[in-house]
């Protein structure tokens, strides 16, 4: 589920290299988090954001 519902980070794709320089697939998941997240009208409700969101105050926390 790794995608933030603010900024729409997902996963990124990239490449695991051995000493011998042979390559394998691999993936780095975004840091998301489960949120109860306030709302303009003042209701909560449950988020995924990432960590990023959550530091630079795109989200109030309920």
């Amino acid at each position: 589920m790794a995608k933030c519902e603010i900024c729409d980070k997902g996963v990124h794709f990239g490449n695991n290299v051995s000493h011998s320089h042979r390559r394998s697939n691999r993936k780095w998941n975004s840091n998301v988090q489960s949120v109860r997240v306030k709302s303009d009208n003042g209701s909560v409700s449950k988020m995924y954001v990432c960590t990023s969101c959550l530091r630079s105050g795109k989200v109030e926390r309920a």
